[in-house]
């Protein structure tokens, strides 16, 4: 595959969608196929045969907008429908070339103002299962400009030039993490894909191994190319079939295509890419734990130096990166490490994808500019809260974040600016909660979740979290003192500081988030034996021997 060939698929793609004067794009993704949006799309495929217009109907992934599911845009007209069902078809393919249907609101309140597509930038447009329609918008562009036009050292040079950062968490320097690996002497280097989205309410990275799955090969080839690595690991959690199967496909196709396998692009680069399970433990989440379930191992976290940068995979050097952040390669390598640094902060660099959950008018995925603030996205492309209630919380970061008030809603999203408030990025799970929520509960759910999921290695965090959630479960039954409360962030100290992986590190968060913006609920529960919120049955004894 070179340059020349590359640009005649493209040409063919585009001259077969020329054949049609319209296109309809049903989505299905995971959320609209919950909601029989085959059926949907199988309805207007038969209203549409017999319309005597030139229409193609085609299927997608995620287009964003999971609360107005089943989902369909319209194209050339861009117009998007919402809640469409299979009566609603013959209404659909009337307005081609006419009136919206008025009742499927084709603006769909605004949700996608304000809104900067580059890791979603096929979002809706594309069939993730034909790599010719990933092709005709500029897929594999950036791989054959790599491999012909750029060496390695170019390549991590761009990358680095963009500001990109971890998408997954942590948020290290992209470019720095490439250049140690390509650094280290190896014969043998990996790349792997960290796919184990596993924090509650996220579905990131779900929705783009759905929707847009060459677009990750693609950076993951970039990666190897760049660090000189010649074995790829896909880690994707088997509660994600929509997301393995349409990585299989994409997979095949890609080596079909020649952009995987002996002599890429008419070179001696040579890459390949398997597909390893998870079985749905939240700790291979971790690069050491995942490192470990991928040699067959029981995922556990090892202490670290060695990163896996100098020892990974067997033993060789490996790069870790989440899907995310591999989707950001393409487009940076095609248009520029400036151009993407263009966008954000100065720090936090490009855009970020954000489950948008919880107690909001409209959820669903969203990608926006670093910078934007929490107010546009809950109030502005959320809608707000539903049903006249007040606003009180919102969580970043899943297990690992924090929750935060009403006053921070104008903080400015960066990787900082969120630590610097008791939060977190995370991979980019938003919860947004409203006045029916009662925090110590928040906190305790969290807190079991944390315990649920910790892998018993190390003493902080297999009996830590257990002695934090007993106390929060104190706490909620009105059943504490403040001694409880005392030993309680005593615990979050200890349990931070000395466990041996980020979930145990990272597991008092949300604790002390709530405790630092509502300890007045932690007080009411202790001091008034009451649940502000009224969501904790506080124990009769307890409430019996305030009275």
């Amino acid at each position: 595959m070179n340059a020349e060939e590359l640009e005649q698929i493209a040409e063919a793609a585009h001259a077969e969608r020329a054949k049609f004067d319209y296109e309809v794009n049903v989505c299905m993704g995971t959320g609209c196929l919950s909601q029989h949006s085959d059926k949907v799309k199988a309805a207007i495929e038969k209203e549409a045969a017999g319309c005597g217009k030139k229409c193609h109907v085609r299927r997608t992934g995620c287009m964003g907008l999971c609360a107005a599911g089943p989902m369909v845009l319209m194209e050339p007209s861009e117009m998007r429908y919402g809640h469409v069902h299979e009566g609603d078809a013959k209404e659909v393919i009337a307005s081609l070339g006419g009136e919206p249907v008025a009742r499927l609101d084709p603006h769909l309140g605004g949700y996608f103002d304000g809104q900067n597509h580059v890791v979603l930038e096929n979002s809706g447009h594309i069939d993730p299962e034909k790599i010719e329609e990933y092709i005709a918008r500029g897929g594999y562009e950036a791989l054959v400009k790599a491999l012909t036009d750029m060496n390695p050292a170019s390549v991590i040079e761009q990358i680095s030039k963009s500001g990109l950062r971890g998408r997954g968490g942590g948020g290290y320097p992209t470019g720095l993490k490439w250049d140690t690996v390509a650094k280290v002497k190896g014969a043998q280097k990996y790349v792997i894909c960290n796919g184990d989205e596993g924090d509650p309410g996220a579905f990131m990275d779900r929705s783009v191994l759905e929707s847009d799955p060459q677009r990750v090969i693609e950076g993951m080839a970039i990666a190897a190319y760049a660090i000189g690595a010649t074995k790829g690991y896909i880690y994707v959690r088997a509660e994600y079939p929509l997301a393995v199967q349409r990585l299989t496909v994409a997979l095949q196709q890609a080596r079909r295509r020649g952009f995987l396998g002996n002599g890429i692009c008419e070179t001696t680069f040579s890459f390949d890419i398997d597909i390893r399970l998870g079985a749905g433990a939240f700790v291979c989440g971790e690069e050491t734990a995942l490192i470990a379930s991928i040699e067959g191992k029981r995922g556990t976290p090892r202490p670290r130096p060695p990163y896996p940068a100098v020892s990974g995979l067997w033993g060789d050097p490996t790069l870790i990166n989440n899907v995310e952040t591999f989707a950001n390669v393409p487009p940076i390598i095609r248009n520029g490490g400036e151009w993407f640094s263009s966008m954000g902060t100065a720090r936090s660099k490009g855009t970020k994808v954000f489950a948008l959950t919880g107690k909001i008018q409209r959820t669903g995925l969203v990608e926006v500019p670093m910078g934007m603030t929490l107010r546009q996205i809950i109030f502005g492309i959320g809608g707000g809260v539903p049903d006249g209630r007040k606003f009180k919380a919102v969580q970043t970061g899943g297990p690992s974040g924090g929750c935060l008030p009403e006053e921070h809603l104008d903080l400015s999203i960066s990787y900082d600016a969120l630590i610097s408030a008791g939060s977190m990025m995370g991979s980019g799970g938003m919860i947004v909660m409203d006045d029916t929520s009662c925090m110590v509960s928040v906190a305790r759910f969290f807190m079991e979740f944390c315990m649920t999921e910790s892998c018993g290695k190390c003493v902080p965090c297999r009996a830590g979290t257990v002695q934090m959630y007993e106390l929060l479960s104190k706490i909620c039954a009105g059943e504490a003192t403040h001694r409880d409360l005392n030993q309680l962030v005593e615990l979050c100290e200890v349990v931070g500081a000395t466990s041996l992986c980020g979930l145990g590190q990272t597991a008092p968060n949300p604790v002390l988030s709530t405790l630092r913006y509502f300890k007045h609920e932690y007080l009411a529960h202790i001091d008034e034996k009451r649940c502000p919120a009224g969501v904790c049955e506080l124990s009769p004894a307890a409430v019996e021997v305030h009275a």
